[in-house]
C-alpha cells in the first residue's frame, strides 16, 4: 500500500486503487502519523489535529483510529505504543519519504559534479507532489513545523533540479521559471544567484547586474542584512569577467557559406544530445568550415567556445599543452614551476567545471593522443562538449560520427560560381560545364575553390580540358592507393600543375611554418616575393586572416612532400635577401649554392632543400626573439608579449628539428632568446621535454661559448614533470656556467636566468651558493640584473630577521623594475614589500601593495599570479574582515582552478580552512586542510607558505580535540618545512601571520627533533 501526503492525505491500494479513507478527522489522523512512520505520536496531539477546537476525547481518537484500521486493512498496522499511536510503514512506501531520498540524490550527484545524473531523480522527486504539503490538516504542534520542512526541501529541490538544466547548458529555457521563483521569494539568494548565472551565461550580463542590485536593495530594506558571501562574489565575478583570458576563438571566415545550412542546423541539434560529436571525411570536404559555422550558432554554443587547430602540432604529446594555450591559460605564474601537475591534469581541473564547447579541429594526425586525453575530459568535465573534426574516428565510447559528405550538384555550383566571381568580376558560364567541372572533382569544397581560383586566367572550357585528363584516374582511383590521399592528392596536384616554378617553390618552402607567418617573415624564409605570395593567395593555396598568411593542412601535407623531393626546375630562383650565410650555423645557404661549396648538415650528409629552408626559418626566428627579449624587460613588454605568442607553434617547431638534426647548439641559441618571453607567458613547460632532449645530447657540460645557453636550457628541462632529475643532473655545471657569465664585472648576455637560477635554487637544502651569485651583481651596469640583484638580496637579511634591510633591498627593487616598466619584476618585489608590511602589522599598507601588484598581474592576464596575490590579501584581511578575507580565497580558488594551478589552489584551500577554524567549524577546516596539502607540492618554493600554515592549522585542530601527539608530529613538520625561509624560523613564522602560541608550539616542537 502507497499513501500521499504531498498534498491532500491519500492512499492507494498495490494496484493503484485509492482506499476509502472516510472523513477529515481519519485522514489528519493518518497524515500525522505518516509525518514520520514508525515514530509514536502521542494521543492528545491526534486529538489536536483530529479537532483544533479541543472537542475530540482520547476515547475519540480511539474510535477514530480503530475505523482508520478498518480502512486500511491489512496494508498498514497502526498500533498502539504507550500514550500514543504509529503506523508501521516503510518509508519509502510514503511519498515524502520518497521525494526526501530522490532529491538527496539529485543532490549528491550535483555536488560531485554530476548535473545529467542528478536530473532524472529530482523530476521524479518534485513529480510526487499534488499540492501543499498535508494539505488539510491543521497548523497544530507536530503538523505546522512538518508541512514548512517539506515545503522548504521541495524549493531546495526545484532549485536544484534548475541549477542541473543550467549545468547542462540550458541557461535560457529557465529564466522564466527562475524569475516567477525570486517573485515568490525575493528574499531568497539562491534562486537569484542561479538567475543571475543563466541571464550572464546567455548574454545578459546587464540583466544579471541589475538582479543583484534589486536583491541587495530588498535584503537591506526588509531586513537590514546585506548580501550573502557567494552572492556578493558572485557579483564581482560579473563585473570582471571581461579580464579573464578569452579561448581561442572560431576563425573569422573570409567567404560566404555554401551548402550546407541543414547540416549546421542537424549538427547543431545533435552536439545539444550527445557530448561528443566527430565530422569525419576525406581531406578537403569541408569539415573545418562546418564545424566553425557550428559552433557559431547559439543552440550549439550554449556556453563559451574553444577553437583549436591541431594542424601546427607535429607531436601528439604536445595536445594538453595546445589545449591550454587556446583556452588562454598559462603554464605557470610568476615563479617557476607548476608543480608536479602535468599538463593533462591542469587541464583537467581547469575545465572540471566549466561549461564549454571545445573544437578539435584536424586530429587525424594525432588520433591516438587526441582520442585518450578526450576520453579523459568527457569523464571529469560534466559540462564540456567536443566537436571533433578527423579523417578517422577518435574509437571512443560515446562518440558520435557525423558523416561530411561532398556537396550536391546544385550546391558545387553555387560554390564554384561563387568563387569564380570573387576571382574574376562578371565572371559567367555554362551552368552544365561547370558542373562537370565539379562532378570531375567529386564536388570536394576545397578542390572546387582551387579550381575557381583559376578562372581569373583560365576559362571554363580550359579548365573542364584539363580536369579530364589529370583528374580521371584519381577521382576514380585505386581502392590500394593511400586513403586520404585517394582524392584529394589529386585535386592538389592539379592545382599544383597551375602554379608557376617561383610558385610552386615558394608554397612547398611556406610549410616550414607552423602556424602561418607575418608578411614580413614568410617572404624572407621562402625566399619569394610579396607578389608570389598574393598569387598563391588568390589561388587558394594560401589564406590571410588576422595579418597573417596560412596553409590549409592538406594542401601543406602535399606541399611538404615536394619539399622533401623537389621538381626539376629548369630556372632556380635567386637567393633571397634571408638566404645569407650565417656565422651560427649554414642557415639561408640556397640547396644548389650548398651543394657547391659542399655544406653539409650537422650529421654530415649533404644539405638538400628542406634543411636550408628549415635553417632559413631558425635564423629567422632567432633573429626575432633576440630583437624581442630585451623589450620584454622594458615598457614594451606588452607590446611584444603577443608579437612572440603569434609564432609559439615555429618556436616549438623549430626547436625540435633542432633535436632530430641533432643541433644542439642552435637549439641552446632559440630556447635561450625565448626564455624570458617563456617564463612571463607561463609556457616554459612547452619546451621542457626539447630541452631535456637536447641536454642528452650532451655530455655534462655546456658547449664553447654557449655557457648561459646551457644554463637557461638546463632551467627550461627542470620546468616539466620530469625536470627534477635533469636539474640535479646538471646543476652544477650550470652554475659554474653562470658565475663565468658575470664573473669580473662582465655582462651575460641573458639576465633573465640570474632570476630564474635564484628562484629555481630556493628550494633546495642549501641555496647560499646561489644567493651569493645573484646578489652580489647589485651593482651590475645592466639595470635589469642590478634590480633582480637587489630583490634576490632582500631574502639574506629577511631569513636572519632583519627586516628593515630587506624592505630597503625590496624597494630598491622595485624602484629598479619600474623604471624599466617591467611588471613582472615589479609585481614579484611588491608582493615581497608587502609580505614585510603584513608581518609588522601594517595591514593597510599591505593591502595596498598587494592590490597595487594585482593590477599588475591582471594586466598581464597572469590567472595563478592573481590567485595567489588573492590569497595573500585574504591573509591581511582575515583577522579584521574574516567575510572579505573568505571572499578573496573563493576568488583565488575559482581563478586557481581556471587556471588548472594545483598551487595556487592549495594555498586557496588553506586561507578557506583558516577562515573555517576561525568560524568555529573544526571539521570542514581540517578537511580544506588536508585537501590543501595533498595539492601543494613539497619541492616548490612558493609552496613553503602554504604547507607551514596548513601543518599548523591541523596542529592546532588536534590539539583543541585533546590528540597531543598528531599535534606534536604536525608542528614539528611545520618546523621542518619552515627551515627552508632561514634560521629566523620564529621571524618567518611571524611573517607568515600565525599567532604567537602558534609560533611557540611550534618552535618547541622543532626544538624536539
Amino acid at each position: 500500500m502507497l499513501f500521499g501526503i504531498l498534498g491532500e492525505t491519500r492512499a492507494w491500494y498495490d494496484d493503484g486503487t485509492e482506499v476509502p479513507l472516510g472523513g477529515p478527522a481519519r485522514r489528519s489522523l493518518l497524515a500525522l502519523l505518516l509525518v514520520r512512520p514508525g515514530a509514536v505520536v502521542p494521543a492528545d496531539r491526534l486529538a489536536d489535529a483530529a479537532d483544533p477546537d479541543g472537542a475530540v476525547s482520547p476515547h475519540a481518537v480511539q474510535s477514530q483510529i480503530s475505523r482508520l484500521r478498518k480502512a486500511l486493512g491489512s496494508g498498514a498496522v497502526i498500533e498502539q505504543a504507550g500514550a500514543g499511536y504509529r503506523i508501521l510503514v516503510a518509508p519509502d512506501d510514503v511519498d515524502a519519504g520518497r521525494f526526501e531520498r530522490l532529491a538527496e540524490e539529485g543532490r549528491a550527484a550535483l555536488r560531485a559534479g554530476n548535473p545529467a545524473g542528478a536530473l532524472a531523480p529530482l523530476r521524479e522527486a518534485l513529480a510526487l507532489w499534488r499540492g501543499p504539503a498535508l494539505d488539510g490538516l491543521a497548523d497544530g504542534e507536530t503538523a505546522g513545523p512538518a508541512a514548512v520542512r517539506l515545503e522548504e526541501h521541495r524549493l531546495g529541490a526545484l532549485e536544484d533540479r534548475i541549477e542541473a538544466e543550467c549545468r547542462l547548458g540550458d541557461p535560457r529555457a529557465v529564466i522564466p521559471e527562475l524569475r516567477e521563483l525570486v517573485g515568490r521569494h525575493p528574499l531568497r539568494e539562491r534562486p537569484a544567484g542561479l538567475l543571475m548565472r543563466a541571464l550572464a551565461a546567455d548574454g545578459g550580463q546587464a540583466a544579471a547586474l541589475m538582479v543583484y542590485e534589486e536583491t541587495r536593495r530588498r535584503l537591506a530594506d526588509e531586513l537590514g542584512a546585506d548580501p550573502s558571501a557567494d552572492l556578493r562574489e558572485l557579483h564581482r565575478e560579473l563585473l570582471s569577467a571581461h579580464s579573464a583570458p578569452a579561448p581561442a576563438a572560431p576563425p573569422a571566415q573570409l567567404t560566404s557559406f555554401v551548402g550546407r545550412a541543414d547540416e549546421v542546423t542537424e549538427v547543431a541539434g545533435l552536439l545539444r544530445a550527445a557530448r561528443l560529436v566527430t565530422l569525419i571525411g576525406p581531406g578537403g570536404v569541408g569539415k573545418t568550415r562546418l564545424a566553425v559555422e557550428v559552433s557559431g550558432r547559439d543552440e550549439a554554443a550554449a556556453g563559451d567556445v574553444c577553437f583549436v587547430e591541431l594542424a601546427p602540432l607535429r607531436d601528439g604529446a604536445a595536445l594538453p599543452q595546445a589545449l591550454l594555450g587556446a583556452l588562454g591559460l598559462r603554464e605557470n605564474g610568476l615563479g617557476i614551476g607548476a608543480g608536479a601537475r602535468s599538463p593533462a591534469d591542469r587541464l583537467t581541473a581547469a575545465l572540471s567545471d566549466r561549461t564549454l564547447l571545445l573544437v578539435l579541429d584536424n586530429c587525424e594526425h594525432v588520433v591516438e593522443e587526441a582520442a585518450a586525453l578526450v576520453a579523459r575530459l568527457l569523464a571529469v568535465c560534466p559540462r564540456l562538449r567536443v566537436l571533433t573534426t578527423s579523417r578517422e574516428p577518435l574509437g571512443i565510447t560515446g562518440e558520435n560520427l557525423w558523416q561530411v559528405r561532398p556537396l550536391d550538384g546544385a550546391a558545387a555550383v553555387r560554390l564554384f560560381t561563387d568563387r569564380a566571381r570573387a576571382a574574376r568580376r562578371g565572371f559567367t558560364a555554362d551552368q552544365r560545364v561547370v558542373g562537370r567541372i565539379c562532378a570531375a572533382l567529386d564536388n570536394l569544397p576545397l578542390a572546387i575553390e582551387l579550381a575557381a581560383a583559376r578562372v581569373r586566367t583560365l576559362d571554363v572550357a580550359d579548365l573542364a580540358a584539363r580536369l579530364h585528363d589529370r583528374l580521371g584516374v584519381g577521382a576514380r582511383g585505386s581502392r590500394t592507393a593511400d586513403e586520404r590521399h585517394r582524392t584529394l592528392r589529386a585535386v592538389v596536384a592539379w592545382s599544383w600543375d597551375l602554379l608557376s616554378a617561383q610558385e610552386r617553390r615558394a608554397a612547398r618552402r611556406f610549410t616550414v611554418f607552423a602556424g602561418g607567418a607575418t608578411a614580413e617573415a614568410a617572404p624572407r624564409v621562402c625566399a619569394t616575393d610579396d607578389e608570389t605570395l598574393e598569387s598563391l593567395v588568390d589561388k587558394s593555396l594560401l589564406e590571410v586572416a588576422g595579418g597573417r598568411y596560412r596553409m590549409l593542412a592538406t594542401i601543406a601535407a602535399y606541399a611538404s612532400e615536394r619539399l622533401d623531393a623537389p621538381e626539376d626546375e629548369s630556372t632556380p630562383a635567386e637567393p633571397a635577401p634571408g638566404e645569407r650565410a650565417s656565422d651560427e650555423g649554414t642557415a639561408g645557404i640556397t640547396d644548389d649554392r650548398a651543394s657547391r661549396h659542399g655544406v653539409v648538415t650537422p650529421a654530415g650528409r649533404a644539405l638538400t632543400e628542406r634543411d636550408v629552408v628549415e635553417r632559413a626559418h631558425g635564423q629567422w626566428l632567432l633573429e626575432l626573439l633576440r630583437t624581442a627579449d630585451p623589450h620584454l624587460r622594458r615598457a614594451e613588454q606588452l607590446e611584444w608579449l603577443p608579437v612572440l605568442a603569434a609564432e609559439h607553434g615555429n618556436l616549438l617547431a623549430a626547436v625540435r628539428r633542432t633535436v632530430d638534426a641533432p643541433d644542439t647548439a642552435a637549439g641552446l641559441r632559440l630556447l635561450a632568446a625565448a626564455s624570458t618571453y617563456l617564463w612571463i607567458r607561463g609556457a616554459s613547460a612547452s619546451v621542457a621535454p626539447s630541452a631535456i632532449a637536447l641536454l642528452d645530447q650532451l655530455d655534462g657540460e655546456p658547449p664553447p661559448g654557449l655557457g648561459e645557453e646551457y644554463v637557461l636550457c638546463v632551467l627550461l628541462a627542470a620546468s616539466g614533470t620530469a625536470g627534477r632529475p635533469v636539474w640535479q643532473r646538471h646543476r652544477t655545471s650550470a652554475e659554474k656556467a653562470l658565475a663565468a657569465a658575470w664573473a669580473d664585472g662582465r655582462t651575460g648576455r641573458h639576465p633573465v636566468a640570474l632570476l630564474l637560477w635564484m628562484l629555481r635554487s630556493a628550494g633546495e637544502a642549501d641555496p647560499r651558493s646561489a644567493f651569493a651569485l645573484v646578489s652580489s651583481l647589485h651593482d651590475s651596469p645592466e639595470p635589469w640584473a642590478r634590480a633582480t640583484a637587489r630583490y634576490v638580496s632582500g631574502f639574506g637579511p629577511l631569513g636572519e630577521g632583519d627586516t628593515d634591510r630587506a624592505e630597503r633591498a625590496f624597494g630598491t627593487a622595485v624602484e629598479g623594475f619600474r623604471a624599466l616598466g617591467d611588471r613582472w619584476g615589479t609585481a614579484l618585489a611588491l608582493d615581497a614589500l608587502a609580505g614585510l608590511a603584513a608581518g609588522r602589522g601594517d595591514l593597510a599598507r599591505a593591502t595596498a601593495l598587494t592590490d597595487e601588484a594585482l593590477a599588475l598581474t591582471e594586466r598581464i592576464g597572469a590567472l595563478e599570479d592573481s590567485a595567489d596575490l588573492l590569497v595573500n590579501r585574504g591573509d591581511q584581511h582575515i583577522g579584521r574582515d574574516p567575510g572579505s578575507a573568505r571572499a578573496d580565497y573563493d576568488r583565488a580558488a575559482a581563478l586557481a582552478r581556471r587556471a588548472g594551478s594545483s598551487t595556487g589552489l592549495a594555498a586557496a584551500l588553506r586561507g578557506l580552512g583558516d577562515t573555517a577554524l576561525l568560524a568555529g567549524d573544526p571539521a570542514g577546516a581540517e578537511h580544506l586542510y588536508t585537501e590543501a596539502l595533498e595539492r601543494a607540492d613539497p619541492h616548490w618554493i612558493r609552496s613553503v607558505g602554504t604547507r607551514v600554515r596548513t601543518l599548523a592549522g591541523l596542529g592546532r585542530i588536534a590539539e583543541a580535540r585533546g590528540d597531543s601527539g598528531t599535534a606534536r608530529t604536525r608542528y614539528r613538520e611545520a618546523d621542518g618545512s619552515a627551515a627552508v625561509m632561514g634560521p629566523d624560523t620564529p621571524g618567518a613564522l611571524r611573517l607568515l601571520g600565525l599567532p604567537e602560541d602558534v609560533v611557540a608550539s611550534i618552535v618547541e616542537a622543532g626544538e624536539e627533533r
